[in-house]
Order: C-alpha cells, then structure tokens, then sequence
C-alpha cells in the first residue's frame, strides 16, 4: 500500500499544520511517512506545498506528476498551479474561498473564475468544490484544514482509521485545541454525506 496526498495553499493556511497531522496518524498506523515541503514566502500568502506519502515502504517525499491520489486544496488558485500532481485516479477537494495576490489585486494578474478552476481539474479527475472557509469560520477559521480533512475522510479518500487521525490532531495540537478541532473533524464528516 502506497498512498500520495498533496497538500496546497498560501501561508497561514495551516498547510504545513494538516501535513503534520495526517503524518503522525499515519505513523500511528505504523507506515512508513515521508513528508517534504516547497515554501514560497509562507508568512506573506505565498505558495506552500506539502508532499505526504505513507505506506509500507516510502523513501522518498517526493510525488511524480500526475500521481497524486488526493489533493487537499486550501486556496482555489494553488489547486490549479499544482494540477500537475493530478491524474486519472486522482482526486480533488478544493475550498472555493480565493485568497487575492497583491498583483491580482492591483489588476498586473487575472484571477481564474471558481468554476474555470474546476472546469480545469475536472478534466483531470473528480472535483469536490465548496466554501470550506465559511464552514470553518463558524467555528474558528484556522481550522480549515481538518474540516477539508474530516470531509475526504467521510468520503472514503483516506485510507486511514477515524481513531488514527483524532490521535493525529492529539499529536500534533496542544491540548486546548483538540476539542474544538475534533467538532471540525465531525462537521466535515456531516458535510460530506450532506
């Protein structure tokens, strides 16, 4: 078994957060996890990437193109910047809440409509595209990521137990956030058989 997840969004997303928490649920599994990064300027709403791979034996971090099993997009536009990553047996959960460049802003850029993007992924592989933000926002917004997380595992599109990724989020939050992060955990569940 061999599993490869793209994780994408700008900085302060919690990116680099939900990477942490799928590696330690995967650990607790007893894979093997291998997980690298690419940071453009994370602290400014630059272009972060986490590559997670777990398996029985993974050794390297690194995903070839078009072999991503799942990608979790937390910003539209980075979904399709790293559309190469997905293929045939792919698929996409992207939250459809843009997050304007300073050049998209100012007019120097065109941001894609929502729909072009998912047009554009949909012709790769199955697309799930919804305001996740909104959703997370109820609750607390820096929980983005384990809404989108407790969504793809109420899809079936993680091959892991419920147990391993709440002790995921145990390992890798501090204690006061964990309560409040399993809610998330179950309102991206709710929404994914919604």
């Amino acid at each position: 078994m061999e599993f490869n997840l793209i994780i994408t969004g700008v900085g302060g997303q919690g990116g680099l957060t939900l990477s942490r928490i799928v590696g330690n649920a995967a650990m607790v599994e007893g894979y093997n996890v291998r997980i690298g990064e690419t940071l453009g300027m994370s602290q400014r709403y630059g272009s972060v990437l986490s590559y997670l791979r777990f398996g029985e034996e993974v050794y390297s971090p690194l995903i070839e193109e078009g072999k991503a099993n799942l990608m979790l997009a937390l910003e539209p536009a980075e979904a399709l910047r790293n559309a190469r990553f997905l293929g045939k047996n792919s698929v996409a959960i992207v939250n459809a809440y843009p997050i304007h460049t300073a050049t998209t802003l100012v007019g120097k850029e065109r941001y894609p409509e929502l729909d072009e993007i998912e047009k554009a992924i949909g012709r790769i592989c199955p697309v799930h595209m919804m305001n996740f933000q909104r959703e997370a926002d109820r609750i607390n917004p820096r929980t983005l990521g384990v809404l989108m997380l407790g969504y793809a595992y109420g899809k079936g599109l993680i091959p892991l137990k419920r147990k391993s990724l709440l002790e995921g989020i145990r390992l890798t939050l501090r204690e006061k956030l964990w309560e409040m992060n399993f809610r998330v955990f179950e309102r991206g569940e709710e929404l994914a058989r919604a």
